[in-house]
């Protein structure tokens, strides 16, 4: 079953437990990232200094600082697609003007190690 809806306008949900943080409204796709606009909602706020964080690793190319950052926000957070199937797996960048970036992948990426 493929749950990727890639059209600009779609809305992709990010989630803390059972609560929606954030909406991504695709904005475009750049295989294989996807940007959006990110409309925080309330419960975000405590995960914008993570993302702030692994934005600054990325900027130093501390990759061992922003792989740490990937797994916390992947050990706290979920990702649906607009349909509200689950998403396996995703590298998720959230940006302090409001924008995200993110890959996804319909297994979770250590599968492809094995």
């Amino acid at each position: 079953m493929t749950h990727a809806n890639l059209t600009t306008g779609s809305v992709w949900r990010l989630h803390h437990g059972d609560q929606e943080v954030a909406r991504l409204t695709v904005t475009d796709t750049d295989m294989p990232w996807t940007h959006a606009a990110v409309e925080a909602l309330p419960g975000f706020e405590e995960f914008r200094p993570l993302f702030a964080e692994q934005e600054q690793a990325v900027d130093e190319e501390d990759w061992e600082r922003a792989g740490a950052c990937y797994h916390r926000i992947r050990r706290e957070l979920t990702m649906t697609f607009p349909d509200g199937g689950h998403v396996a797996e995703f590298i998720l960048h959230i940006h302090d003007d409001g924008t995200a970036g993110w890959r996804w992948h319909d297994e979770p990426f250590e599968a492809e190690n094995d």
